[in-house]
């Protein structure tokens, strides 16, 4: 018998950061039809108790776009957390999306 195995897509990992964003309580917009969007706008729109974050969902060696490394970027300069989310960090993407205000 052989087990067949699926690679994760980088939109089932953002509906995985979706999922744990919703089930603790953030409210959360992403842009489904990015084409109407400005280049390079981050994915995900989270807030929570005062608390937003903006994420760009990558899979492990994905890599950024010059638009979408310049808005994490201004961003980050507004003091707005989240930035670059990858499989790899989920246990820390787990304890961001789970703290306590």
């Amino acid at each position: 018998m052989r087990v067949k195995y699926q690679r994760l897509t980088e939109k089932d990992f953002l509906a995985m950061v979706r999922q744990l964003a919703t089930l603790n309580g953030w409210l959360c917009y992403h842009v489904h039809d990015s084409r109407r969007s400005p280049a390079g706008f981050p994915d995900l729109v989270l807030v929570r108790d005062g608390v937003l974050l903006v994420v760009e969902a990558k899979l492990d060696g994905g890599r950024l776009t010059p638009e979408q490394r310049r808005w994490l970027e201004e961003f980050r300069k507004c003091g707005i957390g989240g930035g670059l989310w990858r499989p790899r960090d989920f246990d820390l993407i787990e304890l961001a999306l789970r703290r306590e205000p």
